[in-house]
C-alpha cells in the first residue's frame, strides 16, 4: 500500500486560466473578487474566514486588491504566517533536531558514538564517517519537513509507514539502510509539536486557499481537515499547464528568446535587456537567479549604471567580506598553517592593531623577509633576524593566537569563547561589528554575539560537543556555509533578483531570464542522497518526477508578466548546447495556436573605436644603472639585454613562492649550509671526540632545525643524505691526501674590475658568493657546490664561454693590479678582458643516489694557480 502524499481535495477548485484579465498584475482582483462573491453566495462572514496563499510575497497585492472591493477582508495569510501569529514553536531540547545543519552535525556525531558500524567507519575511513554525518542529518532534516506537513492526526502513520518502506528496501546497502533508520528514528522521536499544527485546530467560518506552484502539502492536510469538520472550503488553483497554456487565446505580454554566443555575450545581452524594459518604463524587472555565476556577472554590469538592485536570493555568508577574514585568522592559527595564511590574516581589517603596533611598513617587511629567506612554515621565522617593526608584529600575531592554538579537544563553547576573546583583544570584533556586508550577521551566526537558550538543543551541542582545533575551524566554516546573507536595498526599487518560484503572481513590469538552456534550466536538485526516489514516492516526499512538474508550473507563471526575455546560450565551449524542454515545450505550445517565440532585438549600440597609431616606447635607463652586478646578472645581460633591463634595471621580478613542501631550492639551501659549519667546526676542531661522518650528520640536523624545515617534509632528502655521506668524506680523504685543504666559506667578495679597461665603469661592482675556497699545492681552489642535474651541468661547461659563472668568479678572487690572463680548461678561453688572473677550471663530481624528484648533485671547482 503506498502512503498518499496529500488528502485527496473534495471540492472542486476554481481556475484561472491565461487571459488578459488573469495577468500577474490583475489575477488578484479577480482572486479577491471571486472569493468575496463565494463567502456571500454561502452567506459565510468574511471577516472569520481565512485565506491562505502561497507566499508571503503575495500578501502586500492580495489585501490592496481586497481594499477595492470595500468589502469586509478575511484574514490573509500564508500557512507559515499564520502559525506564527497563533504562537512560537517549542524550543529543541538535548539531542533533538534544531535545523541548523552544522550544530545538528555534531548532535548526529554524538548520537552515531554508541553505534559500532559507526566506530568503525570512523576509525577505517574518517572522511567517510564525516560524508555519512552530513547524509544522515541531510535525510533526517527532509523527513522532518515532510512530517511537519501532515495532519496531527495522521503523523504516526507517516512513520509507521516510513519504518514499513525502509525495511522492504532492497538494492540499497547496509551502510546506507542504517543511517537512514538512525535518520528516520532521529527525526520521529522528536515529541514536540509544530507550530503549524496549532493550524489544524482553527475553526474560521471558511477556509480559503490559492494554489501556484503545484499542490501544497500543508494547506491540502489542513483543508481536508477543516471539511470532514464540517467547514467550508474554496480551492483556487492559478496553476497553468504548460503544453496548452494558450488554449484560451494568443499570450497576454511580449515573448522573446535570445541565443547568445558564449558566456560575456550573455551576461551582456541579461544586463541589455534589463536595461531596455527600464527604459520602456517596465519597472520593477525581475532577473531572475537560475544561473548564479552568470548572475554575478550581470549584476556587476547593472551595478555600473547605479540602479536600485534588491537580492531575495542572498548570499551564502561565507562569500562576505567579514567571513573570509575570520576564516583567514583561523586559518593561520592551525597547527599546519603556513606563512602565507599568517601573511593573509595580517592583511585583513581584523589584524590592523597588529600593524599599528609594528608601523606601517612592519608588515611588507615582514613578507619580504619571509620570501627572501624561503621561511616557508612559521616555526622557520627567526624573529631576532627581522627589523625592528617586522619583529614586534610577528610577536605580537603570535601572541593573539595563543587562545587558538591547538590544545587537544575540548567543548565548542569553550572554543566559542576563546574566539571571542581573541577578537575583543585585537579589537576586531568592533571592526566585525563596522562592516554592514556581513560583519554582525557573521558574529551572530557563529555565536560570538548572543547566547543559546538556557536548556535547548543548541546550549547542549555548544557544551557537549568536543572539538579539536581544526574540527573547530571546519564547524565554523560549515556553519558560514549554511548562513544567508542579503544586501540592503539602496535607493528605489528597480531591479529584483529573484528565484523562478518567487516571481509567480508578483506584479513585475519585465521579467528577465538568462540561461534557459539544458544544462541551466531543466534538471532538478537532487533530494538526499540516502532518499532514493522510490522511497520519497512511498513517503509522499518530492521526487524528480514531483520536481519536475513543479519546474514547469513555476516556469508557465511567466507567461503572465507584461514582457519575458528568454536568454540563452547555443554553445557551451565547443559543444552545441541545446534550448531547454521547458523552452521547447513553450514553442510547441504557441505552434499549437499559429504563433511562434519571436527573437530579441539586441539594444546595444555598435562604437567604432578608431585606430591610433602608438610608437614603440623607448628604454629611458637614466638613474636606474646598477651599482653593482652579480653573476646571475651578468648572465642576463649576456642572455637577453631585454630581460636584463626588466630585470635589474626597473627591478621587476615575481615574489617567491612561500611552498609549504620542502623543494629543491630549500635542500640547495639546507647543503649549503651543512657544508659550511661541517667544515668550519671541522677547522676549528669542535668536539674533536666526533668522526666525520657524526659531525657531518650533527650539521644536517642544526641546519635543518635553524631552518625551520619539518623532519616529516624533508624526509626524503634526509634519507638521500645519510647515502651522500660515506661517498663526500671519501672524495674529501682522497682529496687531503693529495695536500688539498677547506680554507675558508661563504665568502662574499665585491671587486671593481671595469675601473682600468672603462672609466664610465669604474664605479661599478662586481659582487657574489664563494661557496668555499680550499687550498692546495698548486694554488687556490675555488668550489662550487651544485644540486642540479649532473648531465645539465656538464653541458653547460662544455663550451667555457657559454658558462659565466667560471668567469665572475675567477674575477672575483682576482687583484685589479694584474694583468688580463687566460682560464685554462678543456679550451683555452679569454674573461672578456675582465682583468681576471690564471686560473685553471677542474671539474670534480661524486656519485649521490636522490629522490626521484632530485637530479643528481656535483660540484664545479676552480683552480688558481699560486702566485
Amino acid at each position: 500500500m503506498t502512503f498518499p502524499p496529500v488528502d485527496a481535495p473534495t471540492s472542486t477548485p476554481v481556475d484561472f486560466p491565461l487571459s488578459p484579465a488573469h495577468t500577474s498584475a490583475a489575477i488578484w482582483e479577480g482572486v479577491t473578487r471571486r472569493a468575496a462573491e463565494w463567502l456571500e453566495a454561502n452567506g459565510l462572514p468574511a471577516r472569520d474566514a481565512v485565506l491562505l496563499l502561497p507566499f508571503a510575497q503575495h500578501l502586500a497585492p492580495a489585501r490592496r486588491a481586497w481594499m477595492k472591493l470595500s468589502r469586509w477582508q478575511p484574514r490573509i495569510e500564508t500557512t507559515h504566517s499564520l502559525a506564527s501569529a497563533l504562537g512560537p514553536s517549542a524550543l529543541p531540547q538535548g539531542e533533538q533536531l534544531t535545523g541548523d545543519a552544522a550544530i545538528d552535525a555534531l548532535a548526529a556525531r554524538a548520537l552515531m558514538r554508541g553505534q559500532s558500524w559507526a566506530e568503525a567507519l570512523r576509525k577505517e575511513d574518517p572522511r567517510a564517517y564525516d560524508a555519512a554525518v552530513q547524509r544522515l542529518v541531510e535525510a533526517a532534516h527532509a523527513l522532518a519537513r515532510a512530517a511537519v506537513l501532515r495532519d496531527p492526526a495522521r503523523r504516526h502513520e507517516f512513520w509507521e509507514h516510513g519504518r514499513q518502506a525502509l525495511a522492504a528496501q532492497s538494492g540499497v546497502g547496509h551502510l546506507e539502510r542504517a543511517l537512514l533508520a538512525v535518520a528516520l528514528e532521529w527525526a520521529a522521536s522528536d515529541p514536540r509539536a509544530p507550530a503549524t499544527d496549532a493550524l489544524f485546530a482553527l475553526r474560521p467560518s471558511a477556509w480559503l486557499h490559492l494554489q501556484c506552484g503545484g499542490p501544497d502539502p500543508l494547506a491540502e492536510a489542513l483543508l481536508a481537515s477543516a471539511e470532514a469538520a464540517g467547514i467550508p472550503c474554496l480551492r483556487l488553483n492559478a496553476d497553468l499547464p504548460l503544453d496548452a497554456a494558450f488554449d484560451g487565446g494568443a499570450p497576454v505580454g511580449l515573448l522573446e528568446q535570445a541565443v547568445c554566443d558564449d558566456f560575456e555575450d550573455l551576461a551582456q545581452c541579461s544586463a541589455a535587456s534589463v536595461l531596455d524594459h527600464l527604459q520602456a518604463g517596465r519597472a520593477p524587472v525581475a532577473l531572475i537567479a537560475q544561473d548564479r555565476v552568470l548572475l554575478r556577472r550581470v549584476r556587476a554590469l547593472l551595478e555600473r549604471q547605479g540602479l536600485g538592485i534588491q537580492d531575495e536570493t542572498g548570499w551564502t555568508l561565507a562569500t562576505t567580506a567579514p567571513a573570509a577574514q575570520l576564516m583567514a585568522m583561523l586559518r593561520a592559527a592551525r597547527r599546519d598553517a603556513t606563512v602565507d595564511d599568517w601573511l593573509a590574516w595580517l592583511k585583513t581589517p581584523l589584524a590592523v592593531s597588529l600593524r599599528e603596533k609594528g608601523g606601517s611598513a612592519s608588515l611588507s617587511a615582514l613578507e619580504a623577509h619571509c620570501r627572501k629567506r624561503g621561511w616557508s612554515a612559521p616555526q622557520a621565522v627567526r624573529a631576532d633576524r627581522l627589523p625592528p617593526g617586522s619583529e614586534r608584529l610577528w610577536e605580537a600575531a603570535r601572541e593573539a593566537l595563543i587562545p587558538l592554538q591547538p590544545r587537544g579537544a575540548q567543548a565548542l563553547e569553550a572554543w566559542i569563547e576563546a574566539l571571542k576573546q581573541t577578537l575583543k583583544d585585537l579589537g576586531a570584533d568592533e571592526q566585525l561589528h563596522r562592516q554592514p556586508a556581513g560583519g554582525p550577521q557573521v558574529l551572530e551566526t557563529l555565536w560570538l554575539s548572543k547566547t543559546p537558550w538556557p536548556g535547548s538543543g543548541h546550549e547542549a551541542v555548544l557544551r557537549g560537543a568536543q572539538l579539536t582545533a581544526s574540527e573547530f575551524v571546519d564547524w565554523v566554516s560549515q556553519t558560514l556555509e549554511a548562513g544567508e546573507y542579503k544586501p540592503p536595498l539602496e535607493g528605489g526599487l528597480q531591479i529584483m533578483i529573484t528565484p523562478l518560484a518567487r516571481t509567480m503572481l508578483r506584479p513585475f513590469g519585465a521579467i528577465v531570464l538568462p540561461g534557459a538552456d539544458a544544462a541551466t534550466l531543466g534538471p532538478v536538485p537532487p533530494g538526499p542522497v540516502l532518499i532514493g526516489d522510490t522511497f520519497a514516492r512511498e513517503l509522499g516526499l518530492p521526487t524528480v518526477e514531483g520536481k519536475r512538474q513543479a519546474l514547469a508550473w513555476q516556469f508557465a507563471q511567466l507567461l503572465r508578466a507584461p514582457a519575458v526575455t528568454l536568454l540563452r546560450r547555443g554553445h557551451l565551449g565547443s559543444e552545441p548546447l541545446a534550448a531547454s524542454p521547458l523552452l521547447d515545450r513553450l514553442d510547441l505550445a504557441l505552434q499549437a495556436v499559429g504563433q511562434t517565440l519571436p527573437h530579441w532585438h539586441d539594444p546595444r549600440i555598435e562604437t567604432t573605436v578608431p585606430t591610433t597609431h602608438v610608437d614603440r616606447a623607448a628604454a629611458q635607463a637614466q638613474g636606474r644603472l646598477p651599482s653593482a652586478l652579480s653573476a646571475s646578472a651578468v648572465e642576463s645581460l649576456r642572455q637577453c639585454p631585454y630581460q636584463f633591463f626588466a630585470r635589474v634595471l626597473l627591478g621587476l621580478r615575481e615574489a617567491g613562492e612561500l611552498d609549504v613542501q620542502a623543494d629543491k631550492r630549500d635542500y640547495g639551501t639546507w647543503l649549503h649550509a651543512v657544508l659550511h659549519q661541517f667544515h668550519t667546526e671541522r677547522v676549528e676542531a669542535r668536539d674533536p671526540q666526533l668522526d666525520d661522518a657524526a659531525r657531518l650528520q650533527r650539521a644536517a640536523q642544526d641546519q635543518m632545525r635553524e631552518l625551520g624545515l619539518a623532519p616529516a617534509e624533508f624526509l626524503p632528502y634526509s634519507a638521500s643524505f645519510a647515502r651522500f655521506v660515506p661517498a663526500y668524506l671519501g672524495w674529501l680523504k682522497e682529496r687531503e691526501a693529495e695536500g688539498q685543504r677547506f680554507e675558508r666559506g661563504e665568502v662574499d667578495r665585491r671587486v671593481h674590475p671595469w675601473a682600468e679597461i672603462e672609466p664610465a665603469l669604474a664605479e661599478l661592482a662586481l659582487l657574489g658568493r664563494i661557496d668555499r675556497i680550499d687550498d692546495a699545492a698548486d694554488g687556490q681552489l675555488l668550489i662550487d657546490y651544485k644540486t642540479g642535474s649532473l648531465k645539465g651541468l656538464k653541458d653547460k661547461v662544455a663550451n667555457p664561454l657559454e658558462d659565466t659563472q667560471l668567469a665572475v668568479y675567477a674575477v672575483l678572487m682576482g687583484s685589479p693590479a694584474l694583468p688580463p690572463l687566460p682560464l685554462a680548461g678543456e679550451g683555452r678561453v679569454r674573461a672578456s678582458g675582465l682583468g681576471s688572473p690564471p686560473a685553471r677550471c677542474v671539474r670534480s663530481t661524486w656519485p649521490w643516489t636522490t629522490p626521484r624528484a632530485l637530479p643528481r648533485s656535483s660540484t664545479n671547482t676552480w683552480r688558481r694557480p699560486p702566485a
